[in-house]
């Protein structure tokens, strides 16, 4: 399959072509925002998380609470099941065809450990901070419905970016039809939804005591 990145007839002369000439820039643009989008995630969430510990550090308990309230609803809703889903679909789509994804013309743009930065390390990381830090879950309806509200912004982004430039953002969404591609983000948002649940399947199992311990400390 061939990707929606197009490439920039080279210039002629001694002069040899700038990297970011190899790609049109709303194509580049587009699929470097959306496969950073679970590195910035964990980005400000672990920057949530060292000013929490900071703020305990100098006793600053008031705000503490609100921070640590908000760096528990960050990974919950967002930092854990969209990182771990990025993480897996993006490698599974790139072991069967990589142009789905991550296309070759990327290789010249974005170096491997950066790539690897984005779509592999935030996978353990996330799993790393279950088993580390107790987290304070929200309510369900209110997980879920935050979750589905950053869910519908993500899929309005996309769609208006489509609107606008005429690619997408990712290469794999152009081999959909209309409803196909309906069908594809509503498996996507059932599929982040399981792994939401099970990420708070595990900091239940892990520090559910804990949890309402420390939760009594801190209220």
């Amino acid at each position: 399959t061939e990707s929606n990145c197009t490439t920039s007839p080279q210039k002629e002369g001694p002069a040899l072509a700038k990297p970011w000439e190899k790609l049109s820039s709303n194509c580049f643009m587009g699929n470097l925002s959306w496969h950073v989008l679970s590195f910035v995630l964990q980005t400000v969430f672990y920057g949530v998380s060292f000013l929490a510990d900071v703020l305990r550090l100098i006793k600053k308990l008031r705000c503490v609470k609100c921070v640590i309230s908000s760096r528990d609803l960050l990974f919950s809703v967002l930092a854990f099941p969209v990182s771990t889903f990025v993480s897996i679909s993006f490698w599974a789509l790139y072991t069967y065809n990589r142009e789905l994804v991550y296309p070759k013309s990327l290789d010249g743009i974005i170096p491997p450990w950066l790539n690897h930065a984005m779509h592999t390390a935030v996978l353990p990381f996330a799993f790393l901070e279950i088993f580390a830090t107790p987290h304070r879950y929200p309510t369900k309806k209110k997980g879920l419905i935050l979750l589905g509200f950053a869910s519908f912004v993500y899929i309005s982004w996309v769609l208006w970016i489509y609107s606008v430039t005429g690619e997408w953002v990712y290469p794999v969404f152009a081999l959909f039809s209309p409803a196909g591609l309906a069908a594809f983000f509503a498996g996507s948002l059932a599929i982040i939804v399981c792994l939401y649940n099970f990420g708070e399947f595990l900091n239940r199992m892990m520090w559910g005591q804990f949890i309402f311990c420390f939760s009594l400390l801190i209220t």
